[in-house]
């Protein structure tokens, strides 16, 4: 079986809601035993094999029956954000449930901003925290904290345990809540005197919650009025967001695209649903993205959204979003249909399924491209405004992260590696330079833009996925935030390296500040930065450092050539701006920054085409 095919049949018994290891609950099926051992029984029925947790006094239970485990590895953490924030890199990753396992108190809450993340993010995560006894729950008892109140915004759903007898479909339930429909986190939060008590383990084979019914199917009505509308657009355009990647929905994108000659642009969390080297995929779209990926929004005639959400960072100036378009929206979530943008034709379901519907029909009716002068002037808009040109650089002598980047990029397998991020200015040049050809091989905090959270995800990335070259690129303020978990790196012999991107800054803050403040660096310079190599070297990591262009290459060679976990830290100037930019409400065609090949290759700061005029301007709308 292929990766890509476990991932399926994971996603279809998901779907089905059947425990992924068949068989694999019946070795304690009637035995009795206790219920911090029926929790580790029931993880081993899901097909578990790997908990990111930290222990404390109220899960010391559980973590006493997870010592006797023979299938669940157990990663030790130094946060519990860390361990949240590792679950989720290693969900999205392999496509698996991340798993984990915390105490009560600040054990708990320390998962908080991991779980949010997690949930902006659309990542399946079951957060097992442990709580006070049943008897003292609200009397403010030593470490106890309301955890299903406290994240009770930002998880799909939570499970107080009060029962033993509830144990096992309590787990069963949250597994399928957390990797069906639009997937999320789950907290189940447990008394740990239910963890002592005696009983009767049985795992349900499958789950049944009436209340809960996600739509995979969509409309068939609906799925006719979309497969018109693409049959008569002169100027379509598809929005790929991170649904595509959630349902594995790749092929299916691929192929509409390739029939119907369709451009795609890509959100962040939408990167690698498409092959970069596809001529189709204009990347990057947004106050980031390319000057040719927001021109072709801004003059398309049919905007196909797809498991995409129409984030304030794609849409730029609602109004003016798409002006042209008639916009279809299919995704899962049916609360996301008509909240930012409303659609022509809406269709609530499975990215794969409903796409996989609209390519029958367009096969069924003969469909074929009506104009292929969108297609070359998409592609001539890319040549003429690419994000970055090796012959130019903003400050000559210094590293341009652009270039560190592309060359990373270049030397990575992409059949064999993955890309995480942490948040900021680094984040964007990588979405702008790194290329993908596979879903869930770059990984980065989209929704919550969660500082720290690249460093961690990445070390579950290569725990789940120990076959990949797992590359972490981070900005010198976002590594500082959970730079503690070098030590389960070192530990666990997890081999993966980090990139910091080091401009002795908060540099996305810093940079607006610069742009739209008059200079006013309010608290943003990193002054008092620590030696990162020295640092590493103290966690037992190789490191290295380097400050001009022609370290680049030497230094992405031998740190990809090492054995073991390594840092390279790459000094920038403070003062490097990401560009291209829509500066904040302003429309997607208000672009600064970009560069112009036709001008000699230097950044440009105008409105919509500049001198070249649109060469659709005079052309009626359908």
């Amino acid at each position: 079986m292929t990766n890509l095919d476990e991932k399926l049949a994971r996603r279809q018994r998901a779907i089905e809601g059947k425990p992924f290891g068949p068989g694999s609950a019946t070795e304690h099926e009637g035995k009795t035993m206790s219920g911090a051992q029926a929790i580790i029984a029931s993880l081993e029925a899901e097909g578990v094999d790997t908990i990111f947790g930290y222990p404390g006094g109220q899960a010391i239970k559980i973590y006493d029956a997870l010592y006797d485990s023979k299938k669940i590895r157990h990663v030790l953490a130094r946060h519990e954000q860390g361990a949240t924030h590792m679950a989720d890199g290693y969900a999205r990753a392999t496509g698996k449930v991340g798993v984990v396992l915390v105490t009560s108190g600040p054990g708990a809450t320390n998962t908080v901003t991991g779980i949010a993340t997690a949930f902006m993010d659309s990542v399946p995560l079951v957060v097992i925290t442990g709580q006070v006894t049943r008897g003292v729950i609200g009397t403010d008892a030593f470490q106890e904290s309301d955890i299903v109140g406290i994240t009770m915004p930002v998880v799909k759903h939570s499970f107080l345990l009060q029962s033993c007898d509830d144990l096992t479909r309590t787990f069963r339930e949250a597994f399928y809540i957390a990797s069906t429909g639009r997937p999320g986190p789950v907290l189940i939060d447990i008394p740990s005197d239910l963890s002592g008590s005696q009983m009767v383990f049985h795992y349900p084979d499958s789950i049944n919650i009436p209340s809960y019914k996600p739509t995979y199917k969509g409309n068939a009505k609906q799925v006719r009025q979309a497969a018109n509308l693409i049959e008569s657009a002169k100027r379509p355009l598809i929005y790929a967001g991170g649904g595509i990647v959630s349902s594995h929905a790749c092929a299916e994108l691929t192929q509409l695209a390739e029939h119907m000659r369709i451009p795609v642009v890509t959100s962040l969390m939408g990167k690698g649903a498409m092959r970069c080297s596809n001529p189709l995929n204009l990347g990057p779209v947004g106050m980031h993205g390319s000057k040719y990926a927001n021109m072709a929004v801004t003059e398309c005639d049919l905007l196909i959204a797809v498991g995409a959400r129409f984030s304030d960072r794609v849409t730029g100036k609602v109004s003016e979003f798409a002006p042209h378009a008639k916009i279809i929206h299919i995704d899962i979530d049916p609360a996301e249909i008509g909240k930012i943008i409303d659609p022509a034709v809406p269709i609530v379901g499975d990215a794969k399924v409903v796409l996989g519907a609209i390519c029958d029909r367009l096969a069924k009716d003969g469909a074929a491209p009506i104009d292929q002068e969108w297609e070359k002037t998409v592609f001539s808009w890319r040549d003429r405004w690419p994000f970055y040109a090796a012959d130019f650089a903003d400050y000559p002598d210094k590293i341009a992260p652009e270039i560190v980047l592309s060359k990373l990029s270049d030397k990575l397998d992409p059949e064999a590696s993955i890309v995480t991020t942490e948040v900021g200015q680094h984040q964007m040049w990588a979405h702008q330079n790194i290329h993908r050809e596979h879903a869930r091989t770059f990984i980065s905090s989209g929704g919550l833009g969660t500082m720290g959270f690249g460093f961690p995800a990445a070390i579950g990335a290569q725990i789940g996925c120990p076959q990949d070259q797992v590359v972490c690129i981070a900005g010198d303020g976002s590594f500082q935030m959970n730079s503690q978990e070098m030590a389960t790196a070192a530990i666990n012999r997890v081999p993966l390296k980090v990139v910091i991107i080091d401009n002795r800054a908060l540099g996305m803050v810093h940079q607006w500040q610069s742009l739209f403040y008059d200079h006013r660096f309010s608290f943003t310079e990193l002054d008092a930065n620590p030696d990162f190599v020295k640092l590493a070297d103290a966690y037992g990591w190789q490191a290295m450092r380097i400050e001009h262009p022609d370290q680049v290459d030497e230094a992405l060679d031998t740190m990809l050539a090492s054995d073991g976990p390594f840092l390279l830290d790459v000094i920038i100037p403070t003062e490097q701006t990401v560009y291209p930019m829509v500066a904040p409400g302003a429309a997607l065609d208000d672009i600064i920054g970009a560069l112009d090949v036709t001008l000699g290759g230097v950044r440009v700061s105008e409105k919509g085409f500049g001198s070249t005029p649109s060469p659709f301007a005079n052309k009626e709308d359908e």
